[in-house]
């Protein structure tokens, strides 16, 4: 009963702090706002939690499966026009991903000092979840895995638009209220929604997909789109819901971190982030020839930031989202089947 009411406050103090952090205009303020507060309480005021108080982790499970049905939704047959100039980019995407991976790496190791799995899966530019799931079951540690993976969402998602704000002269991102998902979905849809998210939940387990409660759901909406069977639709209440019981659960992750080692983390990410970030720039104008994209497109393109706030930063700059968002998909899925090939070899050799 006493973790029932703990989280029921967590979870009402989290919409207070979502809210709160939209009126301030951060991006994905749904998710931030609450990681934030839950953060907090995790490294100030843990010991005022009931002892071995843990977030629900099956509330968590379902509701990443409504963030990876809306990610799915949107890979859909127009993503694919410009087939003629993706393997160019995919290529260097592709490039771009084992070494901003291996930079990262060599920063988190040896100048953080992380042990091997931490450093291996706090350093993946991509695939936050998915790399949380699998860092998890390779022995990193938990706390300062989900630290790293989150600064790196958070520095990018920040930092980012509020750049590109300040050179086109205005909000671009979910802070200029562009949205990938719809506030007119009818009730009529939520049965198609809970039986593509609990079909996508049952095929990652059946595959044993990696980040199942993500990636299982992503596949079902993406083939249903592709397909064109069913497009499914979720509705932009449901995903702010589903942020704040995500962003609440990470952040009661960071249980056991001090204050010190969250500076320290944050230090971490300046030089891990900024180097990726260069390695974005390089990339974007080398190919700006080739793929005859402008340069902030091929930037928006290779961010290692999420592809939810990335596709929106390109949504509100009128920058090709359906390249950016193709790319950001891509990013993923190579990290993702990167780290599950490497996982069980890592589990021997780290």
């Amino acid at each position: 009963m006493h973790s029932l009411l703990t989280t029921f406050i967590l979870l009402a103090l989290a919409c207070v702090a979502a809210f709160a952090a939209r009126a301030m205009g951060f991006p994905l303020p749904f998710m931030i706002g609450p990681l934030a507060l839950s953060g907090a309480v995790a490294t100030m005021f843990s010991t005022r939690l009931p002892t071995g108080y843990r977030f629900p982790p099956q509330l968590r499970l379902v509701f990443i499966s409504i963030i990876g049905l809306m990610i799915g939704a949107q890979v859909t047959p127009d993503l694919f026009g410009e087939a003629s100039r993706l393997a160019i980019s995919f290529l260097a995407l592709t490039l771009f991903v084992v070494v901003a991976h291996a930079y990262g790496y060599a920063i988190l190791r040896f100048i953080g000092g992380y042990d091997r799995p931490t450093a291996f899966y706090g350093s993946a530019p991509g695939g936050l979840f998915e790399s949380i799931a699998l860092g998890e079951e390779a022995g990193a540690d938990p706390a300062r895995l989900t630290l790293q993976q989150f600064l790196r969402i958070i520095s990018v998602v920040t930092l980012l638009p509020i750049g590109l704000s300040l050179w086109v002269g205005h909000p671009v991102g979910s802070s200029s209220g562009v949205t990938l998902a719809r506030g007119d979905v009818p009730w009529q849809a939520f049965p198609y929604i809970a039986v593509a998210g609990g079909t996508g939940l049952a095929l990652g387990q059946l595959l044993r997909l990696p980040a199942k409660q993500l990636t299982g759901p992503l596949a079902v909406a993406a083939l249903l789109s592709l397909t064109g069977l069913y497009h499914v639709d979720v509705p932009q209440w449901l995903v702010n819901v589903a942020q704040i019981v995500v962003g609440t659960a990470l952040g009661m992750r960071f249980s056991g971190l001090s204050g010190g080692l969250v500076l320290r983390g944050m230090g971490l990410t300046i030089l891990c982030v900024g180097g990726m970030m260069g390695l974005a720039i390089i990339f974007a104008l080398a190919l700006m020839q080739a793929l005859d994209q402008p340069f902030d497109v091929l930037l928006i393109s290779f961010a290692p930031g999420g592809v939810t706030e990335m596709s929106l930063v390109a949504l509100s700059l009128s920058a090709n989202p359906a390249f950016v968002t193709l790319h950001h998909i891509f990013r993923i899925l190579i990290t993702v089947v990167s780290l599950g090939l490497s996982a069980s070899f890592l589990r021997r050799k780290l």
